[in-house]
């Protein structure tokens, strides 16, 4: 099965990605794009642009193509594209949407990590606050855009953990 778990930052997403694979271990786990982008040398910009995002979307669908069939993703196309719209709302990804509509059809799980009320993590301005607002919101946008269907997950790490573990049973039968 593959998951893909999505949402803005400071949201829990990549510690709730890392505890499910500590559930899964014999699961492939992809990193967000942006560190593995890092690591082999990408330099982005040091408040990112549409086009970093556009170079982590295009990561992000290579990851999906070269996936075993058990994989776990923190990010997938969906919320990078997310981040690309909320900094330039006139993006035309039309180049790309094909190849983010095959790829998400390869996921089986999608994981919603949305912003809960009150906030459970704090956002200081150095982490661009406004920009997380933004992209939670498109995130929402582009999950009815593209007619998907997710889990969203709230409460702590572990309420988060059996809701997905929950959903897994769910989709085994």
């Amino acid at each position: 099965m593959r998951i893909a778990i999505l949402g803005t930052h400071l949201v829990g997403k990549t510690t709730l990605a890392e505890k499910l694979h500590e559930s899964f271990p014999d699961y492939e786990f992809y990193p967000e794009p942006y560190f593995e982008l890092q690591e082999m040398g990408f330099d982005f910009s040091e408040i990112p642009t549409a086009d970093d995002y556009m170079v982590q979307l295009e990561h992000s669908l290579k990851q999906i193509v070269r996936s075993n069939r058990n994989a776990i993703f923190d990010r997938c196309p969906i919320d990078i594209l997310g981040y690309a719209l909320a900094v330039d709302n006139a993006l035309n990804f039309s180049s790309v949407f094909n190849k983010i509509q095959n790829a998400i059809k390869e996921i089986d799980l999608f994981v919603f990590v949305p912003i809960e009320e009150p906030d459970r993590i704090s956002c200081s301005e150095s982490n661009l606050p406004e920009l997380r607002y933004q992209v939670n919101d498109s995130i929402s946008e582009l999950i009815d855009d593209f007619d998907l269907e997710v889990i969203q997950v709230k409460g702590s790490l572990s309420e988060r953990l059996n809701q997905i573990k929950n959903r897994i049973e769910q989709l085994k039968l």
